[in-house]
């Protein structure tokens, strides 16, 4: 057997393999608080949204057939598929910079990533789209932007390459990075483009792609663009080095610690022209990669950033990291490098001690005493105990509507986004009931617009809320400006272990007095 076809059949094992772990998880894990609320972007579909572009809705509106399914496994199957798919697209990029076996390691360091392997391939958030037309992209970049416009093809994979890059900003906006890896790439090393249409058609099209997000933010006031604006605006802060910390910290783990080390040693022997590969591979990947990753780290250090922004520029530098190890390796070597081994089992811990966490909290991570307070400080319990306050909850309407103590009409309110958004997918939906946000657009976000397509509030309307002491908030005097009363109801006790983990505590609000502020129409 040749060594292509060898690697070609060790990738597609890992992929197997992969695909299995990863759609058992997004088969038994409940919804984290972003893909709740992503939910929400395919059960109200719109050009645009709030928080971010309309891919990730269309991927859950493909795999659920429009909603059929709603169980935590179709919801999440985009990204089980996408991780598949990505897994070769790295294997190809890595084979076309070097050989098989360097596409075979870097698919291997691929699928070690806690951001790959997790964080797009089991959870459905915009990076799951986007991760995949991002290494699409890369792929077609590198057979393309070194190229001379004129050789055959050239021309055309440009087109592609404005398609892809569009479909990756329609994912997520930090998507236009790769235009920025382009641009850079032809103005240092490749004028001749310059003088090609082709580029500025390309150009034009990812502009054409990405209409829906422009006419979505000119109906609202390009409200979107306020808002991620708003996220890392620099002006009037001052520098804050714990922030750089954190954010480091979060990409080294996200990353894969063994992978962000190999990644390190990649780049830098990539810059200094010791990787065995052509100069112009290893510029456009650079290209690519960096400037995400660099904008983002001046930006922590000044305002509070998230690890999984600067993430697809790791992702692209992990080919570095494979051709370093690819180089080092003797081709008749057995087995696989060390650093590539430790990766894995690094990531198989992580996943053992995070499911072991989640399902059974073996780690004491909060001790707090409060009866309202109780695991505050454990985030593990953002994914866990929801499916428990939807059954006591169907209980607690039904037997409330029975004795008539609440209408048959009643709805869900909450004055944030989240817990908004789990309690819409674990409570509401179970108990036919409807979901709406009160409060300042920063705070309720796609709520605003879900209260319209609702049809907006009605005076006498009776509702619940819903707060755990994970974020114990009572409904005081913001409630009780708009509903005649508020009761407690009752507390759900939520069992890990045997153990409780939490509450849920259920209030009643009876007879909505006052309409709460058109956010998108204030008066």
């Amino acid at each position: 057997m040749d060594s292509k076809k060898k690697y070609s059949n060790y990738v597609l094992y890992l992929i197997v393999i992969s695909t299995i772990i990863r759609g058992l998880l997004a088969g038994t894990l409940e919804l984290g608080n972003d893909e709740v609320y992503y939910r929400l972007y395919a059960l109200y579909p719109d050009w645009s949204h709030f928080d971010h572009p309309l891919m990730v809705g269309w991927f859950m509106q493909l795999t659920t057939f429009n909603l059929l399914f709603q169980s935590e496994f179709f919801l999440r199957l985009g990204a089980v598929i996408t991780g598949a798919i990505n897994i070769w697209i790295i294997f190809k990029i890595g084979g076309q910079i070097k050989d098989a076996r360097t596409g075979y390691y870097a698919s291997l360091l691929y699928t070690a990533s806690v951001y790959s392997s997790i964080i797009t391939g089991v959870f459905i958030l915009p990076d799951t789209p986007q991760s995949l037309f991002w290494l699409w992209a890369i792929y077609l970049m590198i057979k393309t932007v070194p190229m001379c416009p004129h050789v055959p093809m050239s021309g055309i994979n440009m087109l592609k390459i404005g398609i892809v890059i569009g479909l990756g900003i329609l994912s997520k906006y930090t998507s236009v990075f790769l235009w920025f890896g382009i641009v850079a790439y032809i103005l240092i090393y490749n004028r001749e483009w310059l003088r090609s249409k082709w580029l500025y058609i390309a150009i034009i099209i990812t502009v054409i792609f990405s209409l829906p997000i422009i006419i979505w933010n000119l109906q609202n006031d390009f409200i979107s663009i306020s808002f991620h604006s708003g996220r890392v605006a620099m002006s009037g802060y001052s520098i804050k080095f714990d922030y750089l910390l954190t954010e480091l910290a979060g990409e080294i783990l996200y990353n894969n610690p063994v992978n962000f080390v190999l990644i390190i040693i990649g780049v830098l022997a990539a810059i200094r022209g010791k990787l065995t590969i052509e100069n112009k591979f290893s510029r456009i990947l650079l290209l690519s990669g960096l400037p995400l990753i660099l904008t983002f780290l001046v930006f922590s250090l000044f305002r509070s950033t998230l690890p999984h922004w600067t993430a697809p520029g790791y992702t692209t530098l992990i080919l570095l990291a494979a051709v370093y190890l690819s180089q080092h390796g003797s081709a008749n070597k057995k087995g696989l490098p060390v650093p590539i081994i430790s990766s894995l089992i690094l990531l198989f811990v992580i996943i053992i001690m995070g499911l072991s966490q989640i399902n059974y909290g073996i780690f004491t991570i909060d001790k707090s005493t409060e009866y309202n307070r109780i695991g505050k400080n454990d985030p593990s319990l953002d994914m866990y105990g929801y499916k428990q306050t939807c059954e006591a909850f169907k209980l607690i309407v039904d037997r409330d509507i029975k004795q008539g103590i609440m209408s048959e009409n009643s709805i869900i309110v909450g004055s944030n986004w989240f817990p908004l958004a789990n309690y819409d997918y674990y409570a509401a939906t179970p108990a036919g009931l409807k979901c709406y946000g009160i409060g300042e657009l920063g705070n309720i976000h796609k709520y605003a617009w879900i209260n319209h397509e609702q049809g907006g509030f009605n005076l006498g309307m009776d509702a619940y809320y819903l707060t755990d002491s994970r974020a114990y908030h009572e409904p005081d005097i913001f409630f009780h400006n708009y509903f005649e009363e508020v009761i407690p109801a009752d507390t759900i006790q939520i069992y890990r272990n045997g153990k409780v983990a939490k509450r849920a505590f259920v209030f009643r609000m009876k007879n909505l007095q006052t309409i709460p502020e058109d956010m998108l129409n204030p008066y």
